[in-house]
């Protein structure tokens, strides 16, 4: 009786993959700034912010780079994503399917979903840092790829479980527990940083910068790490979540949203998360580096638990599990794009099981800054097509949503755009040297110019056809 209730309730979620949200659904700011501030005061923070202190970036540059970097994120989540979002109210795979066709979707959509299994899993193996810590875990370290041992393998999965059974009841759960939790992380990081300040030698605020400037971001990176400047930085919390928006894979999410200006809701998460979450984990890895004598073990939990206590490694599971809940569930919907007849939840259980795997590799977080950066890269193409789908060819006359509009499974210009622009980002890494967290900027131009010429190309004989058509008319 209880498992045939569960699975009615189960088969009762209702995405809406294939059809725009109706106006019932919508919702207002609530569902949506508590969201973003619960994703981004999670689990990643706890790694980013310590490896900008591992990178040598400098107080300066910090503060700057976070500023402007997370503004130009809002701005491309409120101007680019919001309002196709709310204009359309389809998820981001069903309108790449109208534009590119089932195939080249279909492709998209497995990658889309392997990249986002990869970052759940990443913080499912954060949240695993805490866990294991009354049970005197080995913790992985900056240079660890493989698991190091068979209890890591088994706490992963444990946590993998749980993460993945609020991601399969859908937006509504994860929502819900996103408000919850995301009041409470955010004291507890607060909290936890000026806990560990008198430590590192605080003892007002007259000489907070002399520390910060000589304890914590020294501008000197810690052996085996690149040195990080305020490009960096900038860059990188612009481009941190460019999947998200300028990649627009927040459609799926924004779609519910009664007004496109919700579209600046995630500046709850940007500067709550982004801003104060990464300075305050900074502090506690600063702090443990200097204790553990320049350790290289990178385990969040313990880093966490040495500041605060059981609130820190509570605040540490959970902040991996509220980041890796909404990440499961577009992965889930992804891969459900390229099924549309599996039942959503089906699909997300599939999604928890690649994404509990990929966790049990500590690479995924010692790397997580190089691979949140090629992660955006990848998806980033398709919503520069988007935007020059809807806004760009209208004006040139040209057919938006091609693939629907003549029955193809590959739109041509679509993949020539995508493929030629990571080829070219691609070169100018190899060729130019330009490191991977500032070749978002030049790829979106690329892929933008790629397709809208291509189409041109592509479209060219029917638009010589209606002209003459007009002509006789």
């Amino acid at each position: 009786m209880v498992l045939d209730r569960l699975l009615g309730q189960l088969n009762a979620v209702e995405e809406f993959e294939r059809t725009p949200v109706p106006a019932t659904k919508w919702k207002g700011w609530g569902g949506f700034i508590g969201m973003y501030v619960g994703e981004h005061t999670a689990g990643t923070e706890f790694v980013i912010g310590p490896l900008f202190v591992a990178h040598g970036v400098t107080v300066g540059a910090l503060l700057w780079g976070l500023l402007l970097g997370n503004l130009l994120a809002v701005l491309s989540w409120a101007f680019i994503c919001a309002p196709i979002a709310a204009r359309f109210r389809l998820t981001l795979y069903y309108m790449l399917e109208k534009i590119c066709g089932t195939t080249l979707t279909a492709i998209y959509n497995s990658v889309n979903a392997l990249m986002f299994c990869f970052l759940a899993g990443s913080m499912i193996a954060v949240s695993t840092t805490a866990i294991g810590i009354p049970f005197q875990l080995g913790m992985p370290s900056l240079s660890d790829w493989l698991p190091n041992s068979v209890e890591w393998v088994v706490l992963v999965f444990l946590v993998g479980i749980a993460t993945t059974v609020v991601a399969v009841f859908g937006y509504n759960q994860i929502s819900r527990v996103a408000n919850i939790a995301a009041p409470w992380m955010i004291l507890v990081f607060i909290a936890a940083a000026i806990a560990a300040l008198p430590n590192l030698g605080v003892s007002s605020l007259s000489n907070l910068g002399e520390v910060a400037d000589t304890k914590i971001w020294t501008g000197k990176p810690l052996p085996g790490q690149s040195q990080f400047t305020f490009w960096h930085i900038l860059f990188f919390a612009w481009f941190v979540n460019m999947a998200m928006h300028i990649g627009m894979a927040d459609l799926s999410i924004l779609r519910y949203a009664k007004k496109w200006y919700y579209g600046f809701s995630p500046a709850s998460g940007m500067y709550v998360g982004h801003y104060v979450a990464w300075m305050a984990s900074g502090v506690l890895y600063a702090l443990f580096l200097h204790e553990s004598q320049f350790s290289t073990e990178f385990a969040p939990g313990p880093v966490a638990y040495r500041a605060a206590g059981l609130a820190g490694a509570l605040c540490v599971v959970i902040a991996g599990w509220t980041t890796a809940n909404p990440t499961i569930y577009r992965a889930g919907l992804a891969l459900q794009a390229i099924k549309p007849n599996w039942k959503t939840w089906k699909v997300t259980m599939v999604v928890g099981l690649i994404t509990t795997t990929a966790a049990a590799f500590p690479a995924l977080v010692m790397k997580l800054l190089e691979f949140v950066a090629l992660y955006g890269l990848v998806l980033m193409p398709m919503g520069a097509i988007i935007t020059m789908d809807v806004y760009v060819l209208p004006k040139l006359n040209l057919t938006s949503n091609f693939a629907e509009r003549f029955q193809k499974s590959i739109n041509p210009a679509a993949a020539i755009a995508w493929g030629f622009t990571l080829v070219s980002c691609l070169s100018i890494n190899l060729f130019f040297g330009m490191e991977i967290f500032f070749l978002g900027l030049p790829g979106w131009f690329i892929a933008s110019l790629l397709y809208v010429v291509c189409s041109l190309y592509l479209q060219r004989g029917s638009l010589e056809r209606r002209a003459a058509h007009e002509a006789h008319g």
